[in-house]
């Protein structure tokens, strides 16, 4: 590829992560393209040269870079399970004490575990109190 395909195709890659968002993996893979463009412009490096060095540069970037780029924005990888505790749920199917079942949170059905001490029957509202994994435990809102 010229050295030129290379800076268009890392051009594509950083602005694409401004209309998807891939928590940063496009970032990376369009800073190593560019990168490879730049060395093949300066030295005459082959095909075989120029997909070695963007597969190398592009592990580099991504492992080296990426998470202190997410802490450095303030993206966490829990930032999810963050935002779901506390949140008021609906009770789908029965669930005794200890046990699991469905409760329904923003539009979705989740499997959630009652964390008190009476049985919660469908139709009640529930207070997300922690989350493990996929399922949450919840308690009855008093």
């Amino acid at each position: 590829m010229p050295w030129w395909g290379w800076v268009l195709v890392g051009a594509i890659l950083l602005a694409s992560e401004l209309f998807v968002t891939t928590e940063f993996y496009l970032v990376f893979l369009g800073a190593a393209a560019v990168a490879v463009g730049l060395a093949a412009f300066v030295f005459d490096l082959g095909v075989w040269q120029q997909w070695a060095s963007f597969a190398v540069l592009a592990v580099v970037f991504l492992v080296g870079f990426r998470r202190r780029l997410k802490e450095l924005m303030g993206r966490s990888e829990d930032q999810v399970h963050d935002t779901i505790v506390g949140e008021h749920a609906t009770v789908s199917s029965r669930i005794d004490p200890g046990r699991t079942g469905t409760v329904e949170l923003r539009g979705s059905r989740w499997t959630a575990r009652n964390a008190g001490d009476s049985p919660l029957e469908p139709g009640d509202r529930v207070r997300a109190v922690a989350i493990d994994g996929l399922t949450l435990d919840v308690r009855r809102e008093p």
